[in-house]
């Protein structure tokens, strides 16, 4: 087995995809921000109000945003037409868990859209809550699912 991104010689390139069918493709991400006491006292029932504006709705145009310029972002990868970026948002206890699923049709797939997007949006929520406490901790960003194409993954 060999890494995707490197060819014979060890040099990086980007995969050739252009013998793969189109298909429907689908990924899901996921992270979890922990949130101090400082800014916990600052919840309110479905959303945090910061000095910045409400968090998150902002950090969820984040996470938009930061999905369709993925190709920008992570060198390698392939520009998309991206058809769907929801992207969920909720406290649960001392945590802000956040999942990402992006969705497109095209021949290669969309797992680093879907942990962009979940990066941009922890990000966001770090910056808009960071006036209250630097001790915010971004965790467990990882794939959850992809499907279409050659290989499915539910992790």
């Amino acid at each position: 087995m060999a890494f995707s991104h490197v060819d014979k010689d060890g040099k990086a390139t980007m995969v050739d995809v252009s013998h793969k069918t189109e298909t429907e493709r689908k990924a899901t991400a996921t992270c979890k921000v922990a949130l101090p006491p400082e800014v916990l006292e600052c919840a309110q029932e479905s959303d945090i109000i910061g000095t910045k504006g409400p968090i998150f709705p902002t950090a969820r145009i984040a996470g938009i945003q930061a999905a369709k310029r993925t190709s920008e972002l992570i060198p390698l990868c392939h520009p998309l037409p991206i058809t769907s970026i929801n992207i969920d948002i909720k406290l649960e206890g001392s945590h802000v868990l956040i999942e990402a699923t992006v969705k497109t049709v095209g021949k290669t797939g969309v797992e680093m859209e879907a942990l962009t997007a979940c990066s941009a949006t922890a990000l966001c929520v770090y910056d808009m809550c960071k006036a209250l406490s630097h001790n915010i901790v971004i965790e467990e960003i990882r794939l959850l699912h992809k499907s279409g194409g050659k290989s499915e993954f539910n992790g």
